[in-house]
């Protein structure tokens, strides 16, 4: 897979302070905030597929109202039929008792044909009731479900542009620019104090790691839980792009994967080259990358789509790549694997859509968005909710 470069204005020194030192704060809070205001209350939920429902009681009773009309109405015949009969029996005296006889016959033949008309004048209107409240129902839910993937796509972009701001202030940090310049036993003991300070702090982390120009780590933030000092970086894509950026105001990013320097975690990794004495325009002199756990936020936010729990049961919701790759899946984790969509990638083309479609044999909501982005920064990743019919 080809990489791109990666370019962020990275923000001055005192708005990123105050936005480090709110994430810092956010970050430790992240899953209590996420899942005290996504918590859904079914009883109060409303589901527009009452009104297909109602429809559906309604045709069933006004079915089971014709029947006693017409259950009336051939008694009614019977009776004619036995009034007709004694009236002959009777002769001249039964005569007027004909007469009502016939009115009965004729008002029963009437009665039947507006029992039938009634019948199919019903069930036309009914039909057009469903038909629109399965259109109504479809467009509801198909709106309400896509609203959902852009809130889950854009809680992603916005979060990990935090991160891109993170490692482009820390990389100045001076026990980082020291510990590269000179990776004496004392700088790299203090470097590797510093980030375990920095990880104390962002638990959202599995490690930090500091690299000279040959891409061997000197420190790390956790240096008793990974024993990545002395791994070698060199072919890794964050460590190369920040290598041979063109400022400390670029940063290098690398999707999800699993990293050996943190025992094969799910990460995502950005990078920042470190320069003398922590300009932005100074000499190269080794890279900082941060490891951030992926399934710690992908988990949180998925999970915490406003779904009942009725339709947890019959939903799948998928953040993947531009290769359709699976990058977070509440069904299958992440992977290699691609999301097996039909004609996945028209869904791209658009901001926010949503379709019908026949899935795996089950008439199926797809409901779609793609990364909106956040500041100047975008993972440029695809969001799907995918929600089979009752």
């Amino acid at each position: 897979m080809a990489w791109c470069w990666l370019y962020v204005s990275q923000p001055n020194k005192s708005s990123t302070l105050i936005t480090t030192t709110m994430s810092m704060q956010k970050d430790t809070e992240f899953a209590n905030s996420l899942t005290a205001t996504n918590k859904t209350d079914d009883s109060s939920h409303f589901r527009p597929e009452e009104l297909m429902e109602l429809s559906g009681d309604l045709s069933s009773k006004m079915a089971g109202a014709i029947k006693d009309f017409d259950k009336i109405n051939l008694e009614t015949q019977i009776l004619s039929i036995n009034a007709a009969v004694e009236a002959s029996r009777a002769g001249e005296a039964g005569a007027s008792f004909a007469i009502v006889a016939n009115h009965m016959k004729e008002l029963s033949l009437r009665t039947g044909e507006v029992a039938d008309d009634l019948t199919n004048n019903v069930q036309v209107a009914l039909k057009k009731i469903n038909d629109f409240s399965s259109i109504l129902s479809n467009q509801v839910r198909g709106t309400r479900l896509s609203d959902l993937a852009l809130n889950n796509i854009d809680l992603i972009d916005r979060n990990l542009y935090e991160r891109s701001c993170d490692v482009r202030w820390w990389a100045t940090d001076s026990s980082i620019w020291h510990a590269c310049s000179d990776s004496s036993l004392d700088n790299t003991q203090h470097a590797c104090e510093r980030l375990g300070v920095i990880l104390d702090a962002y638990t959202v982390y599995c490690d930090l790691v500091l690299c000279d120009v040959e891409g061997q780590v000197i420190a790390n933030g956790r240096p008793n839980k990974y024993d990545s000092i002395g791994s070698n970086c060199s072919k890794e894509q964050w460590f190369m792009q920040s290598l041979h950026s063109h400022s400390g105001d670029e940063f290098g990013f690398k999707p999800v994967h699993n990293s050996k320097l943190v025992g094969d975690q799910a990460v995502l990794a950005y990078s920042c080259s470190v320069r003398a004495k922590g300009h932005a325009n100074g000499e190269v002199l080794g890279v900082l990358g941060i490891l951030f756990n992926w399934d710690a936020l992908a988990g949180v936010i998925l999970e915490q789509t406003q779904l009942t729990s009725e339709e947890w049961k019959r939903t799948r919701i998928c953040i993947v790549d531009e290769d359709a790759r699976i990058l977070a899946d509440t069904q299958a984790g992440h992977g290699h694997k691609t999301l097996d969509l039909p004609d996945i990638k028209n869904y791209f083309k658009e901001a926010k859509t949503f379709k019908s479609i026949n899935y795996h044999g089950s008439e199926t909501v797809v409901a779609y968005a793609k990364a909106p982005g956040y500041e100047t920064y975008t993972t440029g990743w695809h969001s799907f909710i995918i929600q089979a019919d009752r």
